[in-house]
């Protein structure tokens, strides 16, 4: 800017010298190395500086080669585990909206006449959502159940085109993720893998969802190898791993204790690990085929 104590001459003349071409691109060139340059190379110092720290910590946290021979192991297969970062979530279910919150179901004893249990799927004044509401574990006197008491959230099935029944292919994972704020219940995470003949139709594996309650959230690490096989609410005897590219839905059931229920949700999303070296973490015992049961 030019200073207004200068004399009206010489505002002229630097007027006048700034219509020459040439001059204009000496004064910028001038600008540019003796005033902003040394501000610009301060600049480029310090975003190299940041680039240079952000790579050391990528590269810590990134799958060495050694880590790709387990992968391999562990997985069968070969992979570019450069698109696999430890403690990187991917996504599988952001339930901060209400569209969100549309894609899920929420079912009780008392929708099927089993009892008095109720609860609802809403979004809290968080912006995330929030399973509530009340258990009643008390049976119903008429003796059709022996037990009754849950309420339970579970996503629809993914369809692809025509409305066609698909699956989630989640065999590229090792866990599942979770950021919760519960109120120190016990819940269970079932993930839905219907199987092809109506005998495997109700197979859901599960596994406990342990809140602490409080007010901080959790984030919880489930492997995929610890859930277990159950069918209509029974574990099962011979168990399987879980098929975990024919997942067909996700929930979580509240139950077991009387009393109002809270579980707040931010995420469910998937992990990759390779150090995670375990098929399935049960003893699956070969019985003979003429024992009836199993």
């Amino acid at each position: 800017m030019i200073d207004d104590s200068l004399s009206a001459e010489i505002k002229a003349h630097i007027l006048a010298s700034f219509k020459d071409t040439e001059v204009i691109k000496a004064f910028t060139e001038h600008i540019l190395s003796e005033v902003l340059g040394p501000a610009i190379k301060k600049e480029l110092a310090k975003r190299d500086e940041k680039i240079e720290v952000l790579q050391k910590q990528l590269d810590e946290k990134r799958c060495n080669p050694p880590l790709e021979e387990m992968s391999s192991a562990v997985l069968g297969t070969s992979l570019d585990l450069d698109f696999f970062i430890w403690c990187e979530v991917d996504m599988a279910f952001q339930l901060t909206s209400e569209a969100a919150l549309r894609d899920w179901v929420v079912t009780s004893d008392r929708d099927n006449d089993e009892g008095n249990s109720w609860g609802e799927l809403v979004l809290g004044r968080n912006g995330k959502a929030v399973l509530r509401g009340t258990l009643d574990t008390t049976v119903p006197r008429d003796g059709s159940k022996q037990r009754t008491g849950y309420c339970n959230m579970r996503c629809l099935r993914p369809q692809k085109s025509f409305k066609r029944d698909s699956f989630f292919d989640w065999s590229q994972y090792t866990h599942v993720v979770l950021r919760v704020r519960g109120d120190g219940r016990s819940y269970m995470l079932n993930l839905a893998a219907m199987g092809y003949f109506d005998i495997m139709w109700n197979d859901i594996f599960s596994y406990p969802l342990y809140t602490r309650g409080g007010p901080y959230w959790q984030v919880t690490r489930i492997p995929f190898s610890k859930f277990f096989l159950t069918s209509k609410g029974r574990i099962q005897d011979k168990q399987s791993p879980l098929t975990q590219d024919r997942i067909t839905s996700v929930g979580i059931t509240a139950g077991g204790v009387s009393g109002p229920f809270q579980l707040e949700i931010d995420y469910i999303g998937l992990e990759m690990d390779p150090r995670h070296g375990e098929d399935f973490a049960y003893e699956m015992y070969q019985t003979p085929a003429y024992i009836a049961g199993v």
